[in-house]
């Protein structure tokens, strides 16, 4: 019986599948956001107001305007707070001119010890962005976002598409304050850091095998 020899993946199809396990609906799948808690307090509110309005007499007089209220203010919160397009893309990693791996790195480091893990979060996303550009894994680039880097990165380095997948994730959760920043986000973007700095990109002659 003749062995099957898997099909050739190229960098393009590397991208392209990145980019659609990126868009998946799962990698949206996290604790309750602060739109989803504020919802699901006015939603019991309400739900806890129309029971008490039907069993006073002339209490609908009373609390039909506060439903009436709380309804506008859920309206208000849910096209306010969701997610724009720009949102849902994800923030741009660097706001000005990079710095150095070795500066963002070290500022970073300064951040984790400090406890201020959002800054520790956002300067160690730059520190990985700048080192993939150095090393040409990806191209430099004005306005890349984390999830447009974890996806270009995860196309040549796809043993890491998990990982960077998830750094994408914690970044953009920090930039956004979907998720309080915490020591374990700031670990686990630093050990992406040296997992990357590792990782090397398959050779031509591997990637025609």
């Amino acid at each position: 019986m003749s062995a099957v020899v898997p099909a050739e993946v190229t960098r393009e199809e590397g991208r392209r599948r990145a980019v659609e396990e990126l868009s998946d609906p799962l990698y949206g799948e996290r604790a309750p956001t602060l739109l989803d808690r504020i919802q699901e307090w006015i939603l019991d509110l309400l739900g806890g107001a129309a029971a008490a309005g039907s069993g006073v007499i002339g209490g609908w007089v009373v609390l039909g305007p506060l439903l009436i209220l709380l309804a506008g203010l859920l309206v208000w919160l849910i096209i306010y707070l969701r997610p724009s397009a720009s949102r849902r893309r994800g923030a741009a990693v660097h706001e000005e001119a990079p710095l150095s791996v070795a500066d963002h790195r070290a500022a970073a480091e300064r951040h984790e010890a400090a406890g201020e893990f959002a800054a520790a979060v956002t300067e160690r996303m730059r520190a990985i962005s700048v080192a993939l550009e150095d090393r040409a894994v990806i191209t430099p680039r004005v306005g890349r976002t984390a999830t447009e880097l974890a996806a270009e990165a995860s196309a040549v380095l796809s043993g890491e598409s998990d990982g960077l997948a998830e750094g994408a994730r914690i970044f953009n959760d920090v930039a956004y304050g979907d998720r309080p920043a915490t020591a374990d986000a700031a670990r686990v973007l630093r050990e992406l850091d040296a997992r990357l700095e590792s990782a090397r990109p398959a050779q031509a002659g591997e990637e025609a095998r």
